[in-house]
């Protein structure tokens, strides 16, 4: 089957620099690809988990995945969807970011076989380019007016755009020119974000006399009112377990809005067509049997199949009230069990401050094994842990064990 059908059916195309030749290149034995990843971090986020299906699947079908780790680019930072400009890392930082990074991008790609991956930094080679040369060779061809309409850069004009910044359009475009001299990577594909980027390489090949040059862009997960999804009490949802947890993890996506149930098992999951179809046609409670199918598959993806057993087994255990808690979040106060009700709220990170973790109480939005809590006063004791634990809750889908 055609990738490009399996791309289409599964609803992850937006844009398309050329999409005859697009699909017809996909048609062809074995493409050499390419998707980008700034190492802004020392873990993948969800917003990056539909690039790496996307790999995934091209694979699959033949195509060859160049995986480049912005090591070079992320010394300046994508304006694209910022307010203000990116804090500036060291080396040291960005270099330990991508060895973490490689780790996470083996569970989605091979690199090994015929259409084996290989992981690029891009630092090897921007980090020695000379400006002077640079600026002539490449800068010369590209238009400020141009740029400065791109979306990217657009919506940054209120607020103050670099130069700096302004280079990162050139700096991208240059990387697909280099992986497309050196491994013959005809075509850049990226989150629907990336676009003017995109477009600004694609153009770039054409402009020294290639005409085999494509660019293609993928949907953005969201939620139905279009804010990015992936994002929780703590901050993003990582893809590393250090950094969350596979029960929260599996909670998330547990507790999607049911509208996203059928778009996130068609991007995020392998399950067949016919397998979805099935069972997103369930209505009203029995969606939630679908939604824990789909918690299983994306957190036995990401981590494996017996984190995700567990995480099914602590959520079970919590909605059920019995079962093995032993995988759910778990808090250790370190023999203070007279803790404050505020304080343990804010340990635990469902507030980041006191003054929020009594609004909460105020709100009724807080309760103690069951219990809910009303006193903002509140100071645990001895008998809130007759079981050697207790827990802690935050509405009806955010728990705590304390221990």
């Amino acid at each position: 089957m055609n990738v490009f059908d399996i791309l289409e059916q599964r609803g992850y195309i937006e844009q398309m620099t050329h999409p005859k030749e697009i699909k017809e290149l996909f048609g062809k034995t074995s493409v050499p690809f390419y998707i980008g990843i700034d190492p802004t971090a020392d873990s993948l986020h969800v917003g990056h988990f539909v690039s790496l299906m996307v790999a995934s699947h091209m694979q699959k079908c033949g195509h060859k995945p160049i995986i480049l780790v912005g090591g070079g680019t992320a010394t300046i930072g994508d304006p694209s969807g910022k307010t203000d400009m990116r804090k500036m890392m060291t080396r040291e930082t960005i270099d330990n970011n991508v060895n973490c990074i490689k780790k996470q991008i083996e569970k989605f790609v091979s690199f090994e076989g015929e259409n084996a991956a290989i992981i690029v930094n891009n630092a090897d080679w921007l980090l020695d380019l000379k400006f002077i040369e640079f600026m002539r060779e490449i800068g010369s061809l590209f238009s400020v007016n141009k740029m400065l309409a791109a979306e990217c850069y657009k919506q940054r004009m209120e607020t103050g755009l670099t130069f700096f910044e302004m280079s990162y359009m050139l700096m991208q475009s240059y990387d697909f020119l280099y992986l497309y001299n050196k491994y013959g990577c005809k075509l850049q594909m990226g989150g629907n974000d990336q676009w003017s980027n995109i477009i600004g390489g694609v153009d770039l090949i054409r402009k020294v006399g290639k005409d085999d040059s494509f660019g293609l862009t993928f949907k953005l997960l969201t939620t139905k009112e279009g804010k990015k999804m992936g994002k929780t009490e703590k901050g993003a949802l990582w893809l590393s377990s250090e950094k969350t947890s596979p029960y929260e993890f599996y909670q998330y996506w547990r507790n999607i809005e049911d509208e996203s149930v059928e778009t996130v098992f068609k991007l995020l999951t392998f399950l067949p067509m016919e397998k979805i179809k099935e069972l997103c046609s369930l209505k009203d409670e029995q969606i939630n049997e679908a939604k824990k199918i789909l918690a299983f598959e994306i957190t036995k993806l990401v981590h494996n199949e017996e984190e995700a057993k567990k995480a099914e087994e602590a959520s079970n255990a919590l909605f059920s009230g019995k079962g093995n808690l032993d995988n759910m979040p778990t808090i250790e106060l370190n023999g203070n069990r007279n803790i404050s009700i505020v304080d343990a709220i804010v340990l635990t990170g469902i507030s980041p401050s006191k003054g929020q973790a009594r609004t909460l109480i105020n709100q009724g939005g807080i309760s103690l094994n069951d219990v809910k809590i009303t006193d903002i006063s509140y100071v645990l004791s001895e008998k809130d842990f007759s079981d050697g634990y207790a827990i802690l809750k935050k509405g009806k889908k955010i728990f705590y064990k304390l221990i």
